[in-house]
């Protein structure tokens, strides 16, 4: 992952910082962009999305479909990871869920 995204998805997780009181994820969400913030200089970290049924068979990606599929990437988790924010400013423990489906669509290694 290039620094440019990597500097991208930092921005969104703190634009989405948590509100003056902690929800029920509060902790959690703080401790994975914590993680998130170290592998900034890991090349392999970063949002990734689901291996498409193309990617299995004989055809070689391009490079527009690959620059396609890291933006949908970015773009799952970044919602993801707001959906959970949004939960936790409530008090929803959705906001577990929530979680749990973005730290599934982030590569920390």
């Amino acid at each position: 992952m290039s620094q440019r995204a990597t500097a991208f998805i930092i921005a969104a997780l703190f634009l989405g910082a948590a509100s003056a009181h902690a929800g029920p994820c509060t902790y959690e969400i703080q401790q994975f962009e914590q993680q998130i913030r170290q592998s900034a200089n890991n090349p392999d970290a970063g949002p990734f999305g689901q291996q498409t049924i193309g990617a299995q068979t004989d055809r070689q990606p391009t490079p527009a479909s690959v620059k396609r599929a890291r933006q949908r990437a970015r773009a799952g988790f970044n919602a993801a990871f707001a959906r959970a924010k949004r939960l936790d400013a409530r008090g929803s423990s959705g906001c577990t869920q929530a979680l749990a489906d973005a730290r599934r669509m982030y590569n920390l290694h």
